[in-house]
């Protein structure tokens, strides 16, 4: 069904026995098995020991917040910081504090005392834009940054349970002021700068923020671009928001800057901000396990964006555990993931500071004009040893032609990371090929619902072509059929079967569950249903063939979206491609026919010959059943604001329905190119 590797063929990466026994996640194993014999053997098979975490949350968890070493309130007189390690962990379904599940119930423990623990010279941040700009923010620097502006949000009155927001590029001060609003026990939220001002409203407008740390404006692909028309419409807009504070970042001159501050009732500089709290020493508000930390976002493309709301200890525990144990993430070590800070990824990014990692922020375009391998240059420059990208990067790279083994020293890389869409085994080939050879390639899917994920990469597993490693330990990952039966080796529904720590633990303004409830338990009664159609392979890894909402299902057979990207991707001639299903109706009665829209290389256009290529090389490596009934060209395709192609919106356009949230797309104006399509109007 897909261009996966035979289960008899070779993996592409195979650890050694010496790098697998010092790994991060071996030295757990043993630990585990000496403090529990009846455990599996540290070398038995990794499925052996994701079922035990599974089975024994109680005994895993606290595993790793031991060897984690995370920092939390002592409680006189017993062991351990917590009552109990879990209640309710035989119920699935959103949190409730009478029935569960409650996480680490007793504990008190803050976040940004956790991500501030290493102290010294050494860098915690190393920023880079796409001008080629750098900037260094050393441990000391910023646990001294973050004091100032904890001690600032005090003095506007900001707590414990208030919300802080940030409409910002991916820059140190998104950072601090984040880790200063974990620091007093606020909540907090962010957009990037792309967002235009009714999709931010449409997310903080919901969780009335009281203060809005904003950027003055932000560079993309050599375009410096003004926010603060957008920043005046939105601080207008939501009563609730007492001071904005506005962080030069655009170029403008101090001047210029002051005059546009002034331009927004209640807003002060960055610099004024911090001024405020000059001389303040670090202090950190200790707060229950499931204190919130976090209001995360739907896309929003389907209504109002949903928000999910992250708790502290859930979010760090799983956190550490996936930059320690799976990707074996150690201090010192330099981490970068292209994102913006409308991304779980950042979220996720930033968390490596909990291990004594150094962050590599980049703002900007990926691919700015006439560099196209501006991120290779950075992850040389840095000496990257994890960098984590976009399927989609990847793919592009490789069509241009980009060569990163023979044009860039990459040392010190040794695993990349890859996540936003399903990663084409043909990609797994061009990053052995060219752009390191040996490096582990560990591709990783799981979602802002969990801010974390629920299959990722394994630094004592094989990589197999086309597959994402393992799922996560303490993560009880299935593929369900519609009744409910567990699937190997069939696509179906990717669901987890028990509770874990990172669930969210509420939706904003659902007190009754109600949304929550919705949105992963509606399926099936007891078990997440996480939205994605995957399967369980052969190596006990996981393929992921699209979203199961815009799954296809011409004549019957079910078919999953990223099957016919791998293949239509690979043509040069395609940059990207977006396929949905058509409503027909045929003398058969209602059916549903695959449409493929190809964005072609610039001075590329569709003939019959170039269909013919599409329609042949899905049909011989995929099936007959995948192959599209009609292609069409068009200009551009409609994306999320964190860059995913949104199937749904096409979908909704080609059958004539409204799309319910414009706001929420990066380019609106890609929906044109669906409208009135000639090839659709023929049978």
């Amino acid at each position: 069904m897909s261009d996966t590797i035979p289960t008899d063929e070779a993996p592409l990466w195979v650890p050694g026995p010496a790098h697998v026994k010092a790994t991060q996640m071996h030295r757990l194993l043993e630990a585990l098995h000496a403090r529990w014999p009846e455990a599996p053997l540290p070398d038995a098979p990794y499925m052996d020991w994701h079922r035990w975490s599974c089975d024994h949350p109680d005994r895993f968890w606290p595993a790793v917040w031991r060897d984690s070493g995370v920092a939390a309130e002592d409680r006189p007189g017993h062991a351990d910081p917590w009552e109990s390690v879990v209640r309710g962990a035989d119920r699935m379904a959103p949190p409730d504090r009478t029935l569960g599940p409650v996480w680490f119930e007793g504990a008190r423990l803050n976040f940004a005392e956790n991500l501030l623990r290493f102290r010294g010279p050494e860098p915690a941040i190393l920023a880079r834009d796409d001008r080629g700009r750098r900037r260094t923010v050393s441990r000391d620097a910023l646990v001294a940054d973050v004091a100032r502006a904890a001690a600032a949000l005090r003095a506007l009155g900001v707590g414990a349970g208030d919300r802080v927001a940030g409409f910002l590029p991916n820059v140190p001060e998104a950072v601090t002021a984040m880790l200063a609003a974990a620091s007093v026990g606020a909540v907090w939220s962010s957009c990037s700068p792309d967002f235009g001002a009714k999709g931010v409203l449409d997310r903080f407008g919901q969780i009335e923020p009281k203060v809005l740390v904003v950027a003055d404006g932000y560079h993309y692909a050599g375009k410096a671009i003004d926010c603060m028309a957008r920043v005046a419409e939105i601080s207008a807009a939501i009563p609730s928001i007492e001071r904005v504070v506005v962080v030069p970042f655009a170029g403008h001159t101090a001047t210029a800057t002051a005059a546009a501050t002034a331009l927004v009732a209640g807003a002060e500089s960055w610099e004024a901000f911090l001024a405020r709290g000059d001389g303040a020493a670090p202090r950190y508000e200790r707060l229950p396990f499931d204190h919130p930390l976090y209001i995360m976002y739907s896309s929003g493309t389907t209504g109002l964006p949903k928000c999910m709301v992250h708790g502290a200890g859930g979010t760090l525990l799983q956190h550490l555990k996936e930059h320690r144990l799976h990707v074996d993430l150690r201090e010192g070590e330099r981490i970068f993931y292209f994102t913006t800070c409308g991304w779980m990824m950042w979220n996720w990014l930033v968390s490596a500071l909990a291990v004594g990692a150094t962050v590599v922020l980049y703002d900007g375009a990926p691919m700015p004009p006439g560099r196209p391998d501006a991120l290779w240059t950075l992850a040389a420059d840095e000496q990257v040893a994890v960098f984590g990208t976009s399927a989609k990067f990847l793919a592009l790279s490789e069509k241009e032609g980009l060569r990163p083994a023979a044009t860039h020293d990459l040392g010190a890389l040794r695993t990349i990371l890859s996540t936003g869409s399903p990663l084409a085994a043909h990609s797994y080939d061009y990053v052995e090929r060219d752009v390191k050879r040996g490096v582990h390639l560990a591709s990783i899917s799981g979602g802002t619902d969990l801010i974390s994920c629920f299959a990722l990469g394994n630094p004592t597993l094989p990589v197999w072509r086309g597959e994402l490693q393992c799922l996560g330990l303490g993560m009880a990952v299935e593929v369900f059929d519609d009744e409910g039966r567990r699937l190997l080796g069939t696509p179906g529904e990717l669901v987890c079967t028990r509770p874990f720590p990172s669930m969210p633990v509420a939706f904003w303004s659902d007190p009754g569950g109600e949304k929550y409830r919705a949105a992963y338990f509606d399926v099936y009664p007891g078990v997440w249903r996480h939205g994605d159609w995957a399967e369980i392979t052969a190596h006990d890894g996981l393929v992921i063939h699209g979203r199961s909402d815009a799954t296809l299902n011409p004549g019957g057979v079910r078919i999953g979206t990223a099957e016919i990207y791998r293949q239509v991707e690979q043509l040069d001639e395609v940059v990207e491609s977006v396929v949905v299903g058509q409503d027909i109706v045929t003398d058969g009665g209602a059916d549903v026919r695959i449409v493929l829209f190809v964005r072609l290389r610039e001075g590329v256009t569709l003939d019959d010959a170039l269909r013919e290529r599409i329609r042949r090389r899905i049909r011989e490596h995929a099936s007959p059943h995948h192959v599209p009934k009609v292609i069409a060209q068009v200009g551009d395709i409609p994306r999320t604001i964190s860059g995913k192609i949104t199937e749904i919106a096409v979908r909704d356009v080609i059958h004539g329905r409204v799309v319910a949230n414009v706001d929420a797309l990066a380019n609106p104006g890609a929906l044109a190119h669906f409208r009135d399509v000639p090839e659709l109007r023929r049978p």
